[in-house]
C-alpha cells in the first residue's frame, strides 16, 4: 500500500468549491445561463487571483438554484472524495447560497444535501457531516441570519459552524454574536484565519471566537508564541497545502510551513479546500507531501487520526472512523 491508498479524513471542503467544472457547466446549460467566462478553453475554472476566485466561485454557485441541484452536487462531490480514499468528510455549506438565509428554505436544502450524503454512505462508504459557514464579506448582520439557520437545524448531522470568505473584511469580533448563537446550539466552532491576514488574524479569531479549529491558520508560523499557544491549547489547523501553493500564499510546497508547525507540536490536518478550482485531490495532497517532506505511512495515519479526533461528530461515528484508519493487521 502506498500513502495515497491510505484511508483519509478531510475537515476543510467547501461543498460548492468541490463541484466538478463539467457539473457546473452542465447545470448552466440546463438552465440556459451564460457563465462561459468562468471557464478556460479546456473546461477548467479560470480566475486571476484569490479575490477573482471568489467572484468565479459565486458565479458557479449561481447555477445551484434548488434543493435538487444541491442533492446532485453533493453526490458528485462525495463521489470524487470517495475515489480519493476519503472515508469521512466535513463539508462547508452556507444558507447564503441555500435559500437566502431563510430558515424554512434552508431546511429544504439541508434535507436534500443530507439525503444525498446518506445515499453516498450506503453506496460509496463515505461519511459526511455538515458545517454551516457564514460569509465574512457579507457582513455580521447576515452572519447572524446564517447562524440562526444553523442553530435551528443543529443535530446529529449538521454539527459545526464556521466562517469563510474574504479574510480582510471586518474583524472576528464583529461576528461574535453569530458564533455565540452557534455555540449555544451545541455546534463545533471553526473559522478561516491566517490564510491571507497574517498571524494577527489567527490570534484575533482565537480571542474573539474561541474556535477549536482554524481553517488554514498557516501564517501563525510568523509568531512562534502564537504557535506555542496553538500547540498548548490543542487548536487543530485545517491545512490545505495545495490550495495555499496554487493561490500563491506560499511559492512552493517546500516553503509551506505545515511540516514546521507539526514539528512544533501543532495539530495539523490535510484537506483540499476547493479541489477542482485548485487542481488537487486528497491523493495528490498526500503524494506531494510525501515527496516534499519524506513523510511515510505512519505520518499520514497520524494526520488522519488527528482529523478524526477533531471532527464535529458524535462519539460512535468517531470510533467507527478511527477503527477504519488502523492498519488491517491491528
Amino acid at each position: 500500500m502506498t500513502v495515497t491508498d491510505l484511508p483519509k479524513v478531510e475537515l476543510h471542503l467547501h461543498l460548492e468549491g468541490g463541484a466538478p467544472p463539467q457539473f457546473i457547466a452542465g447545470l448552466a446549460k440546463e438552465k440556459k445561463l451564460d457563465i462561459s467566462g468562468i471557464f478556460k478553453p479546456d473546461g477548467s475554472y479560470d480566475y486571476r487571483d484569490f479575490w477573482h476566485f471568489l467572484e468565479v466561485y459565486e458565479a458557479a454557485t449561481s447555477t445551484l438554484q434548488s434543493p435538487d441541484d444541491y442533492k446532485r452536487l453533493t453526490l458528485a462531490v462525495l463521489e470524487e472524495s470517495a475515489k480519493n480514499g476519503v472515508i469521512y468528510t466535513e463539508s462547508f455549506i452556507s444558507p447564503d447560497f441555500c435559500g437566502g438565509r431563510d430558515v424554512g428554505a434552508w431546511r429544504e436544502y439541508l434535507a436534500a444535501i443530507r439525503e444525498a450524503a446518506e445515499e453516498a454512505e450506503r453506496t460509496m462508504g463515505i461519511t459526511m457531516r455538515g458545517v454551516v459557514t457564514c460569509i465574512r464579506h457579507f457582513g455580521p448582520e447576515k452572519a447572524k441570519e446564517t447562524a440562526l439557520c444553523a442553530a435551528e437545524t443543529a443535530g446529529d448531522w449538521l454539527t459545526g459552524f464556521g466562517m469563510a470568505g474574504d479574510e480582510k473584511k471586518g474583524k472576528p469580533a464583529d461576528f461574535a454574536y453569530a458564533f455565540d448563537m452557534a455555540r449555544e446550539a451545541g455546534l463545533g466552532i471553526t473559522v478561516h484565519a491566517g490564510e491571507w491576514g497574517g498571524a494577527a488574524s489567527v490570534r484575533d479569531a482565537l480571542d474573539a471566537l474561541r474556535p477549536s479549529r482554524i481553517g488554514h491558520g498557516v501564517h501563525a508560523i510568523e509568531d512562534l508564541a502564537l504557535v506555542d499557544r496553538l500547540a498548548e491549547d490543542e487548536v487543530v489547523l485545517e491545512v490545505c497545502p495545495g490550495s495555499n501553493v496554487f493561490l500563491g500564499v506560499y511559492p512552493s510546497l517546500a516553503r509551506h510551513p505545515i511540516a514546521e508547525l507539526r514539528k512544533r507540536g501543532v495539530k495539523v490536518t490535510v484537506s483540499t479546500d476547493d479541489p477542482p478550482f485548485f487542481h488537487t485531490t486528497m491523493k495528490s495532497e498526500y503524494d506531494r507531501l510525501s515527496e516534499t517532506f519524506e513523510w511515510e505511512e505512519d505520518d499520514f495515519r497520524d494526520l488522519a487520526r488527528i482529523a478524526a479526533n477533531a471532527a464535529f461528530c458524535d462519539e460512535a461515528t468517531r470510533t467507527r472512523v478511527l477503527k477504519k484508519l488502523e492498519p488491517a493487521d491491528v
